[in-house]
């Protein structure tokens, strides 16, 4: 059985062995605002709303630890996603039309039924069960995580997936949308379908939370992240491209590469035949 102290110290290995610019966020999923404890960062305690990709972005770049409910979530969209508040299906869909997303209401049908999919693997109900999120660093994290997101560059994250699929398991299974896709794909979807998901970041992950324009994520349910930790750049062996990226170098170059290398070298060779 994985405690806390297990998870620190995973998310101290990630963050070191990867040379991640971030480090990876331990989320987890609250019934009641009783599970919140002390030592979090609760928006609507200082009169503020957040999104849940900038608690994310304060976990990951900040070290800090937040707690969301939907009093302290100004994106309404997300609240629906995670079923935390009674919010028709009629009413949602009414505010995607009036942010003109797609094409005419047909489209945007199509796209929520997706996304939905997506978001609670078909389980609404389980979703109901749900009041709020805690987030943090995960090298610190006071809490067991239900899903760990983590962030960093197209090399940084396929070092994730091989070393998550390198018994033949774990394959993520990701379609992209550019919505939600921080807190529904990265958070969410691991936590309720068990299946890792690969994040671009979207609409919100860009206007809101500060995520760089080279930053692609991983969410994946907690447990595995000592998948990861133990199958760490094993993939292919002494082949495996390392970190920092073992790139092949062109071998057998001669100055001719280039006239300018050419002329250079030429004049040199000049002077010593005088």
């Amino acid at each position: 059985m994985r405690d806390i102290k297990d998870y620190q110290k995973a998310g101290i290995e990630l963050y070191e062995r990867l040379h991640l610019a971030c480090y990876p966020v331990a989320i987890k999923y609250i019934r009641n605002e009783a599970d919140i404890g002390d030592g979090y960062m609760r928006p609507s305690k200082m009169k503020q709303k957040l999104a849940i990709c900038q608690a994310i972005t304060y976990a990951r770049r900040w070290g800090w630890s937040s707690a969301m409910t939907s009093d302290d979530n100004f994106c309404v969209p997300s609240v629906y996603s995670h079923q935390w508040e009674d919010i028709s299906d009629e009413d949602f869909l009414q505010s995607q039309l009036l942010q003109k997303w797609h094409k005419n209401p047909a489209a945007e049908k199509k796209r929520i039924a997706h996304a939905m999919q997506i978001a609670r693997g078909g389980n609404r109900e389980k979703m109901r069960e749900y009041k709020g999120v805690l987030c943090a660093p995960l090298a610190s994290t006071p809490f067991l995580p239900d899903t760990v997101l983590t962030y960093g560059n197209g090399e940084n994250i396929t070092h994730i997936f091989h070393a998550l699929t390198y018994d033949g398991e774990n394959y993520p299974y990701s379609t992209f949308e550019g919505f939600g896709e921080a807190c529904v794909k990265g958070g969410l979807a691991p936590f309720i379908t068990g299946i890792p998901q690969i994040v671009i970041p979207g609409m919100g992950d860009r206007a809101f939370s500060g995520t760089y324009d080279y930053e692609i994520a991983i969410g994946i349910p907690a447990p595995l992240v000592f998948t990861v930790a133990e199958n760490l750049f094993l993939t292919g062996g002494r082949q495996n491209m390392g970190q920092p990226v073992k790139t092949l170098l062109p071998m057998g170059l001669t100055e001719k590469i280039t006239p300018g290398f050419q002329f250079l070298r030429g004049k040199l060779d000049e002077k010593k035949g005088q």
